[in-house]
């Protein structure tokens, strides 16, 4: 499993480390990622496609963040955080989609602060809108325990 080894580096690395478990902290996390999609719709109908994307992202992040809380993991990568997605994907508890869906924002996202010529379109950014929304619901039923 190549997938365990990226796991292990993370951890051995300090990028994932285990903190006591917070159902509150998961709550927050969840409400911080809803405000940000919101705050990506605004965004996008003021045509600030950037800033839509960002929030959009941001979105992502929380609400993927929420399962590591729940889970007592303390992050400090956003890479490790996919990977730690992908540990439920393994284990028959998460679609692959939206482990795919997560390293594809966080790219996006990545190339928008980094590269000097990214410009998403806007249909990439309501998709990205649209699709945090439906992220964001099933990251709840992670925390939740739900399938």
């Amino acid at each position: 499993m190549i997938h365990l080894t990226r796991l292990t580096e993370c951890y051995e690395r300090g990028l994932l480390r285990k903190v006591a478990p917070s159902n509150d902290k998961a709550m927050q996390s969840l409400a911080q990622a809803r405000e940000w999609v919101t705050e990506a719709g605004y965004d996008c109908d003021a045509d600030a496609l950037r800033s839509a994307l960002m929030a959009a992202y941001m979105g992502y992040f929380h609400a993927a963040r929420a399962v590591l809380y729940r889970d007592g993991i303390r992050e400090k990568s956003h890479y490790c955080i996919g990977v730690y997605l992908e540990s439920y994907r393994e284990r028959g508890l998460l679609e692959d989609e939206w482990v795919l869906q997560f390293d594809h924002m966080r790219g996006l996202r990545h190339d928008d602060q980094y590269s000097l010529d990214a410009r998403p379109t806007i249909q990439e950014v309501r998709q990205s809108v649209v699709e945090a929304g439906k992220f964001i619901e099933r990251m709840e039923l992670l925390v939740n325990g739900l399938r």
